[in-house]
């Protein structure tokens, strides 16, 4: 699925569409790199990009999610935003060893990597409605990780939006039967 038509969808695709460069060879020989900086340097654009992103978590003009996941780095700039768009609660998921408390952790693999991410035990409540913000659907393994975690808590995922889904990569069958809303795809 890619985000609707409206006003801030439309804005937000634009400035994702002129804004996002294209960063040759980081963090490692071969990979193309999607700095989203410049998007979040404009107003403008972060303000329709996070619209945008918060719809996802809105039926009919009502919030439908308890809780706003932001993955570890460049989720965490946005969801936290669309949390409190939302009137809901951000919660982030963090590389191994950064959260203080009792986690639960998941392993998987990158495009270019493996990481562990991890998150508080207690962050998400039994029966928390969660949606998932990240930057960019690559193969698809952070989104996956992300929704073991939530599940290991008792709360149950209904969607995963981000600015960019790369197209080449097999992100969306990694994920299986989430939803994803992506702003653009390349």
């Amino acid at each position: 699925m890619t985000a609707g038509s409206g006003t801030a969808a439309d804005v937000a695709r634009a400035a994702l569409e002129r804004l996002v460069l294209d960063v040759p060879d980081f963090p490692e020989p071969g990979v193309v790199f999607k700095d989203i900086t410049p998007v979040l340097a404009d107003h403008d654009a972060l303000t329709a990009v996070v619209a945008a992103l918060a719809d996802v978590g809105r039926r009919d003009g009502e919030t439908v999610v308890d809780k706003v996941v932001g993955m570890e780095a460049r989720g965490f700039i946005l969801a936290a935003p669309v949390a409190l768009a939302l009137g809901a609660g951000f919660v982030p998921v963090r590389k191994a060893g950064k959260l203080p408390r009792e986690t639960h952790a998941v392993s998987y693999s990158l495009e270019y990597a493996d990481a562990t991410l991890e998150l508080h035990r207690d962050a998400i409540l039994p029966g928390d409605r969660v949606l998932l913000i990240d930057d960019v659907l690559a193969t698809g393994g952070t989104a996956r990780a992300t929704r073991e975690l939530v599940e290991r808590c008792g709360g149950t995922v209904t969607g995963f939006a981000v600015l960019m889904e790369l197209s080449f990569l097999p992100g969306r069958e990694t994920v299986g039967d989430l939803p994803v809303t992506s702003l653009i795809t390349v």
